[in-house]
């Protein structure tokens, strides 16, 4: 509560720091999954209940009997940088805070298990992987609270804006593999908003990109949870689909295991 009254939009993490559903139905579903495992189709909850999204500063909410769901499982608390107007620069290792000693100019400084995050007043696309254990966490991202940390609050240099400016490198398909199209549609667009459909592609990148173990099994709930939410209404197109195949290339996964997920994904909706 102190934090939000600090306008800093918070949320509740787990004990692997990633979020949690604040409510009951998607404790453990992507956001945009389905309310329940018998009922495919779009969350219905009353908010956002998973991820960078969910995070707030209303006390009513936080306070909430399907937010203290969550936070009696939390291990962590979570932030949305961008939300509070700024970037965090996440030093992963001590190479990278090495690199930004040279490389940034001093800013607010938060040590973590590994690594720092310096974080810098204003906010740009969040990307990860930028560099060897460099992330940008900032619009449509979160990052742990670790504290209030130490130096004074810069504004984000040029340095970090031609990061994230700069395209990362293409994700070549294996020759011959399979491609795969958006399903056909025809079911009715329960979409709230143009920007749902986005939000959703966003955190499902975001939730293949931070897997840390079990690649494979991330990728496959994660394309599950975007067709059940946005497989049947026609909205989802090769565009999106290429982003989530992006995604979990850049993880590892070849374009074979991505089809195969794909595939089993939609057979296993219907589709």
């Amino acid at each position: 509560m102190a934090l939000a009254d600090g306008h800093l939009p918070v949320l509740p993490l787990g004990a692997d720091k990633r979020p949690l559903g604040n409510c009951r139905d998607c404790a453990d579903l992507a956001c945009g999954g389905r309310p329940n495992m018998k009922t495919p189709g779009p969350c219905v909850c009353p908010w956002p209940c998973h991820g960078w999204a969910a995070a707030t500063t209303n006390p009513t909410v936080l306070a909430s009997r399907q937010w203290g769901l969550a936070w009696r499982r939390a291990r962590a608390i979570g932030y949305h940088p961008g939300g509070a107007l700024v970037t965090v620069v996440d030093l992963d290792n001590a190479d990278a805070v090495a690199w930004a000693r040279t490389a940034l100019p001093p800013t607010t400084t938060v040590a973590t298990t590994r690594g720092e995050h310096w974080i810098y007043s204003g906010t740009v696309r969040s990307v990860n992987g930028v560099r060897e254990g460099v992330d940008i966490k900032s619009l449509m991202s979160y990052a742990r609270w670790l504290g209030p940390g130490t130096g004074t609050m810069t504004a984000v240099p040029a340095a970090v804006h031609a990061l994230v400016e700069k395209k990362p490198a293409a994700v070549r398909p294996a020759s011959g593999s399979a491609v795969v199209s958006a399903p056909g549609g025809g079911g009715q667009c329960r979409h709230r908003s143009p920007a749902y459909l986005e939000r959703g592609i966003a955190m499902a990148e975001q939730r293949i990109i931070e897997a840390t173990s079990g690649v494979h099994a991330a990728v496959y709930r994660t394309f599950l949870a975007v067709l059940s939410a946005h497989g049947r209404c026609g909205c989802l197109t090769e565009a999106h689909i290429g982003r989530l195949f992006t995604a979990a290339q850049a993880k590892g996964e070849s374009p074979r295991h991505c089809t195969d997920a794909w595939s089993n994904a939609t057979t296993a909706l219907g589709m």
